[in-house]
């Protein structure tokens, strides 16, 4: 029997409010601040502008904790890594879904600011974000999830640092996301601290991208890889992404301990950048979040 996951990790992240579905396993559920304050009677995130998704009928999951690179500007906690642990089987992880949002938000059935029908709404989930913490491609069941997923109506968003490309090739959800967080490799390797050299494999994950509908994202640091825009430009054109967004780090949880306030590009930062790198491709500014730091740019036609 594998041994349980480090369980002063898994304290520290049932404090943040992850919801596991299994003792043994990471994978775990987590309604996110827009999901709340949606709820709540406030506004949508970023992807309901965006994409249409609407917030308090999202999922944000993970099918595991592990991860190949440890980002200077990622929210996780490198003192809590996963050692071992059991991988859920897609029925495992798409049954409990329903019953762990419920449970992560039951506390707000009560609230005077959530209605009956916004509050039933939410627990009728519609929308899978599998992009709350680790690197979903190293769930070796990852195909067959969405797939499940798929089959039982869920809009599926795919959130991967592309280092799995045979993975990405697999897997179908509604909308693939691949981080590129570098203009060159020298960048990524100091500031994405993968275990091996995954340059060479994200381009390759890259290259799928034009035969679905996809996204890339660039996470913004300041001084750390917010130069060179015609380096992302030449990304950008040659993955042929349905969207590019470029968004800025924002100065949450475990990054603190990496990052100063200082690296928070604010919003007119951000867009001044993509202006920069509208001017070397053919993807042009199509909207932007000014709370969420995010520009959104697709391709000129």
């Amino acid at each position: 029997m594998p041994s349980a996951p480090c369980e002063e990790g898994r304290i520290a992240l049932r404090k943040q409010g992850y919801q596991f579905v299994a003792p043994d396993a990471t994978a775990a559920v987590k309604p996110c601040m827009w999901n709340k304050r949606t709820l709540r009677g406030g506004d949508m995130c970023y992807k309901h502008q965006f994409y249409g998704i609407e917030s308090h009928r999202c999922v944000q999951m993970t099918p595991t904790l592990r991860c190949n690179q440890r980002c200077l500007f990622c929210w996780r906690s490198f003192e809590h890594e996963t050692t071992d642990e059991r991988f859920c089987t897609p029925e495992e992880i798409a049954d409990a879904l329903p019953a762990l949002q419920k449970k992560a938000l039951s506390g707000y059935k009560v609230s005077q600011y959530v209605t009956s029908e916004r509050f039933a709404e939410a627990l009728d989930p519609n929308m899978v974000a599998i992009s709350l913490s680790g690197e979903p491609t190293l769930y070796p069941h990852l195909p067959e999830y969405i797939d499940l997923l798929n089959e039982r109506g869920y809009t599926t968003f795919l959130v991967s640092n592309g280092t799995m490309p045979d993975m990405i090739r697999r897997c179908r959800p509604y909308q693939t996301y691949i981080s590129v967080d570098a203009p060159d490799r020298e960048t990524y390797l100091a500031l994405c601290n993968p275990q091996e050299d995954y340059w060479d494999r994200i381009h390759e994950s890259l290259s799928l991208l034009p035969a679905r509908r996809s996204a890339v994202r660039t996470t913004l640091v300041k001084g750390k890889n917010d130069f060179d825009p015609e380096g992302y430009a030449a990304i950008y054109e040659a993955s042929g992404a349905t969207f590019i967004e470029v968004k800025g780090y924002m100065y949450l949880g475990y990054s603190r301990k990496r990052l100063s306030r200082s690296a928070m590009p604010e919003h007119e930062e951000v867009r001044r950048f993509a202006e920069a790198i509208a001017g070397h491709c053919s993807y042009r500014i199509t909207d932007e979040s000014p709370i969420s730091r995010v520009v959104l740019m697709e391709r000129e036609v």
